[in-house]
Order: C-alpha cells, then structure tokens, then sequence
C-alpha cells in the first residue's frame, strides 16, 4: 500500500530480520513501569483481545522514500492487528500488519524531548512521524514529574491540535472508548503522578492489584457481617433462652403460690 505526500513516498513494509534495531536503555526507571500500569488496567478490564496490540519502546516502521523508519513511542494502543503475535514480535508495521494504532505516548525524561521533533527530513521526528506519516489520531505527552498532560489530536487537516479536558480533567480516545487522564497516588514502589483509564460513566478502571484489594476488602467486609450476623444469632438464641426460663420461672411461681392457697383450703379459681 502507499501513499504519496509532499515530503515523502510513504509504504508500508515488514521490517527486514536482519535490520538492527535500537537498544538504548530506556530513558529512566519511570517510563516502564508508567506505560506498564496502563496495559494492565486494559487488561484486568477485558480490553486486550487476542487481536490488540499494547506495546512499550517497541518499534512501529514506515518506509519513506525506500528507507526504513523505525520510531518507538513509549506506549501505543492498536485496536486490532490481522497477523499473528509471531509477526510482530520484533516490530510492527500498521497497513500491512494491522491498523493504525489509535493512540501513541511519550513520556517526558530529563534529556533532549524529542516528543516535539517535527523533523522532515530523514530520519523524521516523532512528532513528524506520528502525524504527518502513520497519522495516528491521539498523541498523549506526560510528564512524570509534574503530572502535566497535553492531548494532541489529528483534526480535518491532518494536524495535531492540543485538546482540553472535560470537567474531571480527562480526554476522551475514541477507538478505546475511555478517558485518559492524570491520578496521583502509589504504586508499588512508585508514588507520584500516573496515566488512568476511565469508563464513559467516569467510573476509574483499577490495577491488578486494586482488584486484589478491593477483593480482600469485601472478602473481610462479608466476614464481618457473617461474624456480626453469628453474634446476633446468638444474641436472639440467648434471648429466646431467657425468655423460655423466664417464663418457667413464672409457670413455678404460679404452681408455688397454687399450692400455698390450697394448704391454706382456698381452692384457686381455674
């Protein structure tokens, strides 16, 4: 398939195995763990289907002009891939393998962002590349450190436009049908600002591990109100009890006083 624009001759094809790629380290220790917290709520929420692709500094390629581009957003959601995960064990190339991802995101580090490259020439920029040649519609820009979010997405003339939030603070994706959006809080070992996923009911989708918890805390709550619901059980049992002695107490005080009328020959009325 190929498409044809000012800068460059755009097709789409599978990167060769022999083709070298990239093996920086990660910029800091942040980056993983932020775009692994994402994939996981998608995953506990049932929204990574066999034919989804989630991915994390992983290379998405285009050919321009007969050269290989290779560029790897430090996470990208593809709602649905038509080869098998063997194919895109290395790379993935959208057209040809699968559709254009919905969204892609860079995660701001302390060096040089080339988040904002628009670089034309060879080799583009990131931002020239996920615009201007795979045209991917969301463009998400975090920063860790100050929890700042800024959402780009592609309007009618194929340019990026930062968006505003709803009133919660959070960015509709269309495609993933979810908000984005910025929570501060822990996890692991890591506290500080983190990307979440909301339903359309503004509902907060929840790790793995908040599951767990939320799990255990009903577990625990069940507990205590089966223990409670024993104890006034019990209460009622005790309660029963004393009424039943009770009420023969009174059954021998009435024999009691019986028998003192008579031994005193006063015969009870019945």
């Amino acid at each position: 398939m190929t498409i044809t624009t000012i800068q460059y001759k755009i097709t789409w094809e599978k990167l060769p195995d022999d083709f070298p790629l990239p093996d920086d380290p990660v910029d800091n220790i942040n980056q993983p763990t932020l775009a692994a917290g994402l994939s996981d709520i998608l995953e506990q929420a049932g929204y990574l289907q066999e034919d989804v692709l989630t991915a994390t500094n992983y290379g998405v390629c285009a050919t321009l002009d007969g050269k290989m581009v290779v560029k790897a957003p430090d996470w990208m959601y593809v709602r649905h891939i038509w080869v098998s995960r063997d194919e895109v064990y290395r790379s993935y190339t959208p057209q040809l393998q699968g559709e254009i991802p919905t969204i892609v995101m860079e995660f701001i580090s302390d060096t040089e962002g080339s988040e904002y490259s628009i670089k034309p020439t060879y080799p583009p920029g990131k931002w020239f590349f996920y615009e201007r040649v795979l045209q991917v519609r969301y463009y998400a820009i975090f920063d860790p450190q100050t929890g700042l979010l800024e959402f780009y997405q592609l309007d009618d003339s194929g340019r990026y436009q930062l968006q505003q939030p709803n009133p919660n603070g959070h960015y509709w994706v269309e495609g993933l049908d979810l908000f984005l959006g910025v929570w501060q809080g822990t996890k692991g070992n890591r506290t500080g600002y983190w990307l979440r996923w909301w339903d359309e009911s503004g509902q907060m989708l929840l790790w793995g591990a908040e599951l767990v918890e939320q799990e255990r805390l009903r577990a625990e709550q069940e507990q205590q109100r089966a223990e409670q619901e024993r104890q006034r059980a019990e209460q009622e049992r005790l309660r029963a009890e004393q009424e039943q002695q009770r009420a023969e107490q009174e059954r021998l005080r009435a024999e009691a006083l019986i028998a003192q009328l008579r031994a005193a020959g006063i015969e009870p009325e019945a």
